[in-house]
């Protein structure tokens, strides 16, 4: 009979309240402008919704909301916590390097390609806000109006479209990652997952915090 050590896995605190509504508020805003974008750009899905203006509006309402509300998500939660979650999606290594290069090497708490991930996303949301704020007012004032501007708008779409697509293909289907998304929505993940993916982080939790709960307890 398996010992009660071997048959509960043991959990570890990976994102915090302040992290996963950060993503889950940022995720939401994404789909609701990929397919009130994808209306507005592709003419077979405009003149099957219709009420052109009114997608417009949505579109463009739902972008303020997004910045809105991830303004307040920064400005009210823990604000310490995303400094240094920024700090570690900053910093590349020397095994962050090999690790792109498909060799096996010990990751943090994010791992290389996540990290990557994080500044695509994170560079395409600026870009994306500042060119549909120029076609907003381009539509107003001819000042504003710029060939280039759609142009990036559009393209944004299209890179956006594939990272999206390995995304949820990394976070729902592929067997050794899709563990992860345990963590983005109750915030803890195995502790035996971890150690095989991010075993640099374990250790360094380890350090940090050498009394651990007993084994079958989350770390809430």
């Amino acid at each position: 009979m398996a010992s009660s050590f071997t048959a509960a896995p043991r959990y570890i605190h990976r994102f915090s309240r302040t992290e996963r509504t950060l993503h889950w508020v940022h995720a939401a805003a994404f789909f609701v402008l990929l397919a009130s974008g994808l209306v507005l750009y592709v003419p077979r899905l405009s003149e099957l919704v219709g009420r052109r203006p009114f997608v417009k509006d949505v579109h463009f309402d739902t972008g303020l909301a997004w910045m809105v509300a991830i303004a307040l998500i920064v400005a009210l939660g823990d604000r310490r916590g995303l400094r240094n979650t920024l700090r570690e999606l900053d910093a590349f290594d020397r095994d962050d390097r090999l690790w792109l290069r498909r060799i096996p090497r010990p990751q943090g708490r994010f791992n290389a390609g996540q990290k990557l991930n994080a500044a695509l996303t994170a560079s395409f949301a600026v870009l994306f806000a500042v060119s549909g704020v120029l076609l907003w007012y381009g539509e107003r004032n001819n000042s504003y109006r710029f060939g280039s501007t759609i142009l990036l708008h559009d393209g944004l779409m299209y890179l956006s479209l594939v990272l999206l697509v390995g995304h949820l293909y990394l976070a729902l289907i592929y067997p050794s990652t899709k563990h992860a998304l345990r963590g983005i929505t109750t915030g803890s993940v195995r502790r035996d997952w971890a150690r095989v993916h991010h075993s640099k982080w374990v250790d360094e939790q380890r350090l940090a915090h050498p009394l651990v709960d007993p084994p079958g307890r989350e770390q809430e």
